[in-house]
């Protein structure tokens, strides 16, 4: 859903993006039902984080199918933080939906994943190792106009600090290590939804699909993704009509990937998820930057230091998107 860009004689804000919550929810709920039918699956698989998506997710789901109908999963790991697992279990009591827990530590420590990723931090550290703590962080993207830069901050068990700049094997290491997580536990959705004839539902919201926050056949990977269209802000004020509990609406989007503390904005987007949902809809509707600038209160070359890097995200996470593709068409099953 694309909302309409502001008329001329009202003042772009927060308000623009305001949707009829009710109304939302049925087209949702009815798009879920026509598609499931067309997929001749009788029910929804999805693995529940605790996060407002996740939960906005699972209860559009029991909408639309019924909670006996709707088969949750619980996917933690040796870096996750044990209050997404209670909040997940939160989310499932409340809507009633049957749910299990599927540690995937083990098997992510069977393939090497952990060791994988320390090898290369040591490159960078060569004492990292137990009881030490990671996560890459990305240079904010309002700071310059050049490319956002991500570093390695590493935390030694006297909780002491250092932030590094990686070589770009060094980076991609890390990131190819970590991406085995996402890939483990759509490998177990997939599994459940198998035995169960259900679809497996994906859970981005429009920021994260735009500007290819997910790993490509790890949690990009799904059958439905039904809030893929709703900036993340929308998808708050649905929790709100869907009756998402409040300490979930109340606690901002993380990671839970890394083995320490990271926000999304730390991550990947720079801004919170308010301000890069007026940036990326101001730049979606061909509003000028000096109007976004009032509205997500910041100043015009910020704004447009956003856009850009909006652009290069696109850009840059592009083939996230793509089908895998083929030399010649095979004209009997396209489309």
């Amino acid at each position: 859903m694309n909302s309409a860009p502001a008329p001329e004689n009202l003042a772009f804000s927060a308000e623009t993006l305001k949707i009829d919550g009710a109304a939302e929810i049925e087209r949702i709920v009815a798009g879920l039902r026509a598609q499931l039918r067309g997929m001749r699956k009788r029910g929804l698989v999805l693995g529940l984080s605790g996060g407002i998506d996740s939960s906005v997710s699972v209860a559009l789901a029991v909408r639309a199918v019924g909670a006996k109908n709707v088969f949750c999963l619980f996917m933690p790991e040796n870096d996750s933080d044990p209050e997404s697992l209670r909040l997940g279990r939160l989310v499932a009591e409340t809507f009633g939906v049957a749910a299990v827990v599927e540690d995937i530590g083990p098997t992510l420590q069977a393939m090497g994943c952990y060791e994988r990723r320390d090898s290369f931090i040591r490159e960078l550290v060569p004492e990292y190792g137990p009881g030490w703590g990671s996560k890459i962080v990305i240079a904010n993207a309002l700071a310059s106009e050049g490319y956002n830069i991500s570093s390695l901050v590493v935390e030694d068990p006297q909780g002491n600090r250092t932030k590094l700049r990686m070589p770009p094997a060094v980076y991609l290491g890390i990131v190819a290590a970590t991406n085995m997580k996402q890939r483990t536990r759509k490998q177990v959705e997939y599994y459940h939804a198998d035995r169960l004839n259900f679809a497996v539902l994906g859970t981005p919201n429009r920021l994260e699909y735009d500007q290819g926050f997910f790993v490509k056949n790890g949690d990009g990977a799904a059958d439905v993704k039904p809030i893929a269209h709703l900036y993340k802000s929308q998808v708050y004020a649905l929790a709100a009509d869907l009756g998402i509990p409040e300490e979930i609406r109340r606690r901002p989007p993380t990671t839970d990937t890394f083995s320490l503390e990271q926000t999304q904005e730390e991550f990947y987007f720079s801004l919170p998820y308010d301000r890069m949902d007026l940036c990326l809809y101001g730049l979606n509707n061909g509003l000028p930057a000096e109007q976004v600038a009032a509205a997500a209160k910041l100043s015009t070359v910020e704004v447009e230091r956003v856009f850009a890097d909006i652009a290069a995200k696109r850009r840059a996470t592009r083939y996230l998107h793509l089908e895998p593709q083929l030399v010649e068409p095979v004209a009997e099953i396209a489309g």
